[in-house]
């Protein structure tokens, strides 16, 4: 399974704000600017975050991001099956696009079903905190330029 860009980055904003000192802010550019990613498709990905709860967002001079729960609150199996869109790991999980002519008797459709399971119920067992345990190490990857007043 591989997770669309939508999911991955909303997985690095997650752990970037875990890093950070509790309660502390950081902008949108300067996430963007750390993995070298789009700011406009990071803007929507920490809308759906704050849509979710899982992010607040103040806009301004002192504005910025930050963490809405606890780490250990936030789950990284919920985050995942919140930001995915598309779960259909091959053609058959999709009856809407399914033209494989043994899809009636083909029993690998299960085995995948169960490997999806188990993917998930992998990612259900950690929480942000256990993805932030090494936190100095992961802030000192992220250069801070200071707040963007275009939040």
């Amino acid at each position: 399974m591989r997770l669309t860009s939508y999911t991955d980055y909303s997985i690095r904003v997650l752990i970037t704000l875990g890093a950070l000192p509790e309660k502390e802010k950081i902008s949108i550019q300067e996430i963007a600017d750390a993995f070298k990613i789009s700011k406009n498709h990071l803007k929507k990905v920490i809308h759906k975050l704050g849509q979710l709860g899982l992010v607040h967002t103040t806009r301004g001079r002192s504005g910025g991001i930050r963490l809405a729960k606890l780490p250990k609150d936030i789950n990284i199996g919920w985050v995942v099956r919140h930001t995915e869109d598309d779960f259909h790991i091959v053609e058959c999980f999709d009856a809407g696009r399914d033209a494989c002519i043994i899809s009636p008797v083909c029993r690998a459709k299960s085995m995948f079903a169960e490997a999806l399971h188990h993917y998930l119920q992998t990612l259900d067992h950690y929480s942000l905190a256990d993805v932030i345990t090494n936190k100095e190490q992961l802030a000192n990857q992220i250069e801070r330029k200071g707040p963007d007043p275009g939040l």
